[in-house]
């Protein structure tokens, strides 16, 4: 959801030329439709949120995603990745592209260019049914949650990003009135996906992920786990620590959904390509504080269930 994602074995087989093969409409560059939802889905002076429509949008955000991911962030690209300098795996086919663009931007030579500066991809359930599953699906096994509530609507988030110069509360927020206005539109109920803890030592998160773990397990219906074969050892390699303390280990978009409700699953997956260890975030738009949802996407009675 809001993390460094990585590429399966199937990158090969459908990624890059897959999406350059995605059907555009007659006389239109375009290879997305809005399907009802307007242009802009909300703006802050320069910044706007809008859905990409056009394969240069989605370069544009797999462009920004392989800046931050592995030119700054220190992942291991794959070898397509590293020769377009691009992020770029099968599910970019078939996921819609939130981005944020700042229309105020300039190039090297002072002249006004926008520029893509912040994203998200979203992956409905009817889009997952047609590649391999939600993403998350790698490293938690989502089919026992998914079966028990056949009447919701899921909504994926992954791939999140911000260019490292326009790193600001108003990016973010722009981001998550995207997603509100999308998620509404949808009917979505539920709002999954995979946040990162930077650093593959699984010891040194241990005071974290036992926070998280005693203060917002997901349990009962919305419980769901690690894949045994990718699960992580639960191990302590120093003594844990008290709740604002450890809390302060935390990462800042985890601490975020800590504050609206969010709940996690069970056990955490160590991902070496990007360097991170993984945990699963589970939010019942239901559940979540009303305050959130009316601040992002306007009044909370607006977003129904569609069970």
């Amino acid at each position: 959801m809001w993390r460094q994602e990585t590429d399966g074995p199937s990158v090969q087989r459908h990624g890059f030329h897959a999406l350059m093969s995605f059907p555009a409409l007659p006389g239109s560059r375009l290879i997305r439709r809005t399907e009802g939802l307007p242009a802009s889905l909300g703006r802050m002076g320069s910044l706007e949120v809008r859905l990409a429509t056009t394969k240069k949008d989605i370069r544009k955000a797999q462009k920004l995603r392989f800046k931050v991911f592995f030119k700054d962030g220190g992942a291991k690209p794959d070898p397509r990745s590293l020769l377009s300098r691009r992020d770029i795996d099968h599910y970019d086919r078939v996921c819609d592209h939130l981005l944020v663009v700042d229309h105020a931007a300039t190039n090297r030579f002072g002249r006004v260019k926008p520029k893509v500066v912040g994203v998200y991809r979203l992956l409905r359930q009817e889009q997952a049914a047609v590649v391999d599953g939600f993403y998350s699906a790698r490293e938690f096994d989502l089919q026992p949650l998914l079966d028990r509530h056949p009447g919701k609507r899921f909504l994926e988030l992954g791939r999140s990003c911000v260019h490292p110069d326009w790193r600001s509360k108003r990016v973010v927020e722009l981001l998550w009135r995207g997603i509100w206005t999308y998620a509404r539109h949808h009917r979505v109920d539920v709002l999954l996906g995979c946040a990162s803890l930077p650093g593959v030592n699984i010891g040194d998160h241990a005071p974290a992920l036992d926070f998280i773990s005693k203060t917002a397990r997901a349990d009962g219906v919305w419980a769901a786990s690690a894949r045994v074969e990718r699960r992580a050892p639960d191990c302590l390699s120093r003594p844990l620590v008290g709740g604002r303390d450890a809390l302060r280990l935390l990462p800042p978009l985890v601490k975020g959904y800590l504050r609206v409700g969010a709940k996690f699953g069970d056990g955490a997956v160590v991902d070496l390509r990007f360097g991170v260890v993984d945990v699963l975030v589970i939010m019942p738009v239901a559940e979540i504080d009303p305050r959130y949802i009316s601040y992002f996407g306007g009044e909370s009675s607006t977003i129904r269930s569609a069970a």
